[in-house]
């Protein structure tokens, strides 16, 4: 191999090498308060979610167990209504209070 090509060859090297670590960066984290707000928002929008689903579980046995217990469909849907309500209450009180 002459010089030439040595030359070049080594120099493709450093410049693929230059260009890796630039786009193989470490992940940023937030840089603003802006950002750290987005991210706040986010976790208690999924905290949120979290609360409603279990509100809805609970209320699928509340139905369940009125229905056992021999309850009229007009009481079910009303224990089930009641306590739906409560879970979503608790969810946007977690997404307003945080």
């Amino acid at each position: 191999m002459n010089r030439k090509t040595y030359f070049q060859v080594v120099t493709l090297a450093f410049v693929f090498a230059a260009a890796g670590s630039l786009i193989w960066s470490a992940p940023a984290n937030s840089e603003t308060a802006g950002m750290e707000r987005r991210d706040n928002r986010r976790g208690d929008r999924h905290e949120a979610r979290g609360i409603r689903q279990k509100g809805r579980d609970v209320a699928r046995e509340t139905k369940s167990q009125c229905r056992d217990a021999e309850g009229s469909g007009s009481e079910c849907r009303k224990a089930k209504r009641n306590v739906k309500q409560r879970g979503r209450k608790s969810a946007r009180d977690v997404k307003i209070n945080d």
